[in-house]
């Protein structure tokens, strides 16, 4: 399954933010929700299960100058096996322009036993944008072993390089679970503030 959805968030004449483009494709429907402190939230509503393998699903986020936006997901998203030999693939797109605010806040994504899955982001911020971005990773379902998983974050400030971050998992990934990696744990979690 193809799917591409779509975020652009501006600041009207008084300030406010409003969402001018918000438009997904089953399994990445949009939906947005009361706001919250006077930031709009949008959900990522999954139209379908997933992903599976051979999906290959795509996110742009746009946060205009003095705009703000919340980004969150209903649920977990779990990785699950598909077609053999096949990788899904979700990829985020944000770029926060200067005065404008990026909350991205999605739930874990779950790596099940005999998932392929490629989660890709590139975050793009002018010199006076904010951004707050969780990603969480569980290595596995209750009693399974993980499946393959690789979690890659790109992220950009005022036209250089701040953050480069890749973490792999699973069977494809020797060495994941030793004490240079995860030491055991089964999950893990980052969050970036800018």
């Amino acid at each position: 399954m193809r799917a591409v959805a779509r975020v652009v968030a501006v600041a009207d004449r008084h300030g406010r933010t409003v969402l001018r483009e918000l438009r997904g494709e089953s399994p990445l429907l949009l939906r947005q929700a009361a706001a919250e402190q006077g930031v709009p939230t949008v959900y990522v509503v999954g139209g379908a299960a997933g992903p599976l393998a051979g999906d290959d699903l795509r996110l742009s986020v746009e946060v205009g100058p003095g705009a703000a936006v919340r980004m969150r997901t209903v649920a977990a998203s779990v990785a699950l096996p598909g077609r053999p030999g096949a990788v899904s693939r979700m990829r985020v797109d944000a770029v926060v322009h200067d005065g404008g605010t990026l909350h991205w806040l999605p739930e874990q994504l779950v790596a099940a036993a005999g998932c392929d899955h490629v989660a890709g982001s590139r975050v793009t911020l002018a010199e006076g944008a904010r951004l707050l971005w969780r990603e969480e990773l569980v290595c596995g379902r209750y009693g399974e072993p993980a499946g393959d998983v690789v979690v890659a974050t790109s992220v950009d400030h005022a036209g250089r390089p701040l953050l480069r971050q890749s973490l792999a998992v699973g069977p494809a990934a020797p060495g994941w679970a030793g004490p240079a990696v995860l030491g055991g744990a089964t999950a893990t979690g980052s969050l970036l503030v800018v």
